[in-house]
């Protein structure tokens, strides 16, 4: 795994048809400067608008990745994606001039070479890697799908498949060193589908530049040649087509005798790739697909931010996420109107656990009430609302330069008073966040108690 980050030396560019659209295609490779990551461009559009290759950008998973921002919008990323994941480049201008690139041969080899043939340099930056240091995963049980990432020194892939199907099978593959493996052993693995999915494909309007010469057919009739004629028919497909010996159709040879599971592992790797940020850790995969990939990448993702956070904000060693230090740096509060103690945890956008140590020399206890003392309700909703600003200020660029105002509090429930000695652990989820304005429900707990509740409403403007 290399230390510096990585861009091509100079232009290049690739003609061919989109797999799923028979779009006409021309795709140009560029060098990119540093920290720009990698970015598609339709310059077939005015004002050639740019899509960036993260999750955050994903409308659509479909029999493959698609990219959108406003009016550019890319089908069927992953086999380039992979490419570049592969021969881990990390700032790269992607120009297209139609909405999907080129299938190639339906491997990612085509593109490889091309980035090859350009030149790979070296840039004077450091290249950043995300540790996995917890284990992630997900799972469909309806479908045996299961997909996990675990620590790891470098990254890794184990992958199985198993198919009630002759011509596949079980299969297995593991890729232990991308530096060494991946253009050679993997690259080259050519998309896969079974005949019974053409005819379906195609009255979804997909694979109309999808043919014989780049996806490998896996027969699973029991009709015989009769049903390869049906569908050959159907879908006026000028190509011959036999069912052959080896379950595959026109007995196409294999790249590899487990090609089906390689390339299974090249769409993991191009899926991966939207992190955002080279990772650390091993993938293991049994039936995953581009929805299972996806749902981890964003587990994956959510990680990523919280250690951004943590790094920006945090001093080395401190326990949570946020301790006082680092939300004195977020949050404009000062004594004695500082309300939170510690973030516990954050996902950004989605949610906040923080606590509030409640004790007796708080300045509120001196006249509420004496003798008698509570920690006023509205105090309580306070330092609720400020664990929702970090949450909310931590969803916007430069939080720093930023104030949350409060503009409703609604169905405020406040279930048991709040005194010395209590620790109290707020609880927030980001419902809404829209132009600057956030709409959070919270609830305050005192151990697994619920001490009190609201929904919360409020606008982040600038200091």
């Amino acid at each position: 795994m290399f230390e510096k980050q990585r861009t091509i030396k100079r232009p290049i560019s690739l003609e061919g048809i989109g797999l799923h659209t028979g779009n006409s295609s021309r795709i140009t490779f560029r060098p990119a400067p540093i920290d720009s990551g990698v970015r598609f461009v339709r310059v077939d559009k005015p004002d050639s608008p740019s899509v960036i290759a993260d999750i955050d950008h994903v409308v659509d998973i479909a029999r493959g990745t698609t990219l959108a921002n406003g009016k550019a919008k890319v089908y069927t990323v992953e086999h380039v994606l992979a490419a570049v994941a592969g021969l881990q480049i990390d700032n790269l201008v992607i120009e297209l001039d139609s909405n999907e690139p080129p299938v190639g041969d339906g491997s990612a080899r085509p593109f490889v070479e091309k980035l090859l043939e350009a030149g790979i340099e070296n840039q004077d930056a450091d290249r950043q890697y995300l540790d996995i240091d917890t284990t992630l995963s997900y799972s469909e049980p309806d479908r045996s799908v299961d997909i996990v990432v675990t620590p790891s020194d470098t990254f890794r892939i184990t992958f199985m498949i198993d198919y009630k199907n002759p011509a596949l099978g079980t299969q297995y593959t593991t890729l232990i060193d991308l530096d060494t493996e991946f253009v050679e052993e993997f690259a080259p693995a050519r998309t896969f589908c079974f005949l019974s999915e053409v005819e379906m494909l195609k009255s979804q309007g997909l694979i109309k530049g999808g043919g014989l010469d780049n996806a490998v057919v896996i027969y699973d009739s029991d009709k015989g040649q009769v049903e390869v004629d049906r569908i050959r028919n159907a879908l006026d497909l000028r190509e011959q087509a036999f069912v052959g010996e080896t379950g595959i159709i026109n007995d196409i040879p294999l790249r590899f005798y487990n090609e089906p599971v390689r390339h299974k592992a090249l769409d993991l790797i191009g899926d991966l790739f939207l992190i955002g940020v080279p990772i650390k850790g091993h993938i293991l995969a049994a039936r995953s697909g581009h929805k299972a990939n996806v749902a981890l990448v964003k587990k994956i993702r959510a990680l990523y931010e919280k250690k951004k956070i943590i790094g920006k904000y945090q001093k080395a060693g401190a326990a949570g996420i946020l301790d006082i230090t680092g939300i004195m740096k977020i949050m404009p509060h000062r004594y004695p109107f500082l309300l939170v103690d510690k973030v516990l945890d954050l996902e950004p956008e989605k949610r906040v656990v923080a606590i509030k140590n409640v004790t007796i020399n708080e300045p509120f206890f001196q006249g509420h009430f004496p003798g008698h003392p509570i920690m006023p309700g509205v105090l309580v909703i306070e330092a609720m609302a400020q664990a929702g600003g970090v949450l909310l200020l931590n969803a916007v660029e430069e939080p720093e330069t930023k104030l949350v105002y409060f503009l409703a509090i609604d169905n405020v429930k406040f279930r048991r008073p709040v005194i010395p000695g209590d620790t109290l652990r707020f609880e927030l989820e980001m419902v809404t966040f829209r132009r600057n304005v956030c709409r959070m429900k919270g609830k305050t707990f005192v151990g697994d108690t619920v001490v009190a509740e609201a929904e919360l409403m409020a606008k982040v403007i600038d200091r």
